[in-house]
C-alpha cells in the first residue's frame, strides 16, 4: 500500500486504510425523502428549493443532481453541482431517481 491508500478518520483519530472506511461507509443504509435506498453513483432530484451557504445560489425543486457520494452518516449525500465545490444535502431534501 502506497501513503496513498491512507485516510485520517476524525471520529477515531487515527490513519485508516481507505478500504476499510469505504467498507463503513457502505454499512450506513442511506434513504431519501420518501424512503427509497441510496447509493453511490445514484441521480437524485432535489424536493425543496434550498438555498446554498456560503454562496448566493438557490438550487430550485427539481433539480437533477447526477452521481452522489455516501459520506458515512445517515443523512448526509456528498455531490458536485456546477459552480459549488463541495456540496453536501440532507438526504430527507433528495428523491431518488
Amino acid at each position: 500500500m502506497s501513503d496513498d491508500d491512507y485516510v485520517y478518520d476524525e471520529e477515531s483519530g487515527e490513519w485508516v486504510a481507505r478500504s476499510t472506511l469505504a467498507s463503513s461507509a457502505a454499512a450506513v443504509d442511506v434513504r431519501d425523502a420518501v424512503g427509497n435506498p441510496l447509493a453511490d453513483g445514484d441521480s437524485v432530484t432535489l424536493i425543496k428549493d434550498l438555498k446554498v451557504k456560503g454562496t448566493n445560489q438557490t438550487l430550485k425543486r427539481g433539480t437533477v443532481i447526477k452521481s452522489i457520494r455516501l459520506t458515512g452518516d445517515a443523512q448526509e449525500i456528498d455531490c458536485r453541482y456546477e459552480g459549488i465545490k463541495g456540496l453536501v444535502l440532507r438526504a430527507e431534501f433528495v428523491r431518488k431517481r
